[in-house]
């Protein structure tokens, strides 16, 4: 197989439909996913990416819900998984996040998800596949990851060691300001630069990620050469910002998975509004 590019444009994807070397995994909604998607694809529910535990559910399952995932859809080492959704990139970001986190870098996301395939003519299905399950275990590696101890520490840190850090925070406007809460605190994690994900996407072109998203990140200050975070309230919005980074080159990037749920509910973490 020839390499597959990271970021897969439509047409290119209708000539992989049918090598057996390719797994597609289809992070729509469910009710989608039962009337229309990508013929072959394997169908993944966005609560499978989440691990349900309380008091943060929206943190990352255990290596068992993990391995359970995995074998459900089938996903051996030799397997190129190629990703869409239907909303721009929030949930397949989170699954490739995911696959990053289990070491299975071999994965390429859709341009446009569902929405530039479907609009621009390409063919849709409501068949469901059966998935060639298997056994296998997965281990949790934690590059790309970080816990809210990790960011107090680094915000505690001298200033110069803080400026080598930047967090990317990937909410609305109104969240990141603390005009809109939707936990204890409002607000935002000191230091952090606010880039709505949704920016980074262009409607005009059917939700393909914006041709011009390294220079218009440069303008707010966020580079590829620094350390990175990103974070929303759940991490399903920067999953799509964690993706874009890793398309982008910044190779040092983690997400912090407990985000705003974790952080605005916390009572020793610091809030900036």
């Amino acid at each position: 197989m020839s390499e597959i590019p990271k970021l897969l444009e439509p047409e290119a994807l209708i000539n992989l439909l049918s090598d057996p070397d390719i797994l597609i995994v289809d992070l729509c909604n469910d009710a989608l996913y039962s009337r229309m998607h990508i013929p072959g694809a394997i169908h993944v529910s966005p609560k499978e990416l989440m691990s349900g535990s309380v008091p943060w559910t929206n943190k990352l399952p255990n290596e068992e819900q993990l391995a359970a995932l995995v074998s459900r859809i089938g996903l051996t080492d030799d397997k190129h998984v190629v990703v869409y959704d239907d909303e721009g990139g929030g949930w397949a970001g989170r699954f490739i996040w995911t696959l990053d986190v289990i070491g299975h870098t071999n994965w390429s996301y859709l341009n446009g998800g569902l929405v530039a395939w479907h609009n621009e003519g390409h063919p849709t299905t409501d068949e469901v596949p059966a998935p060639k399950a298997i056994e296998r275990e997965v281990t949790i590696n934690r590059d790309p990851i970080i816990e809210t101890e990790e960011i107090i520490a680094y915000l505690e840190a001298a200033p110069k060691t803080r400026d080598k850090l930047q967090i990317w925070d990937a909410r609305s406007l109104a969240e990141y300001t603390g005009e809109k809460v939707l936990a204890e605190k409002g607000g935002h994690i000191p230091g952090a630069t606010h880039c709505d994900w949704t920016s980074m996407m262009d409607i005009r072109d059917h939700m393909r990620i914006r041709k011009d998203a390294l220079e218009f990140l440069a303008s707010l200050g966020i580079t590829p050469d620094k350390p990175t975070i990103t974070h929303c309230q759940s991490h399903h919005r920067s999953g799509f910002t964690y993706l874009l980074g890793r398309l982008l080159g910044f190779n040092s990037i983690r997400a912090y998975h407990g985000s705003w749920a974790e952080w605005g509910n916390r009572e020793d973490t610091p809030v900036e509004q």
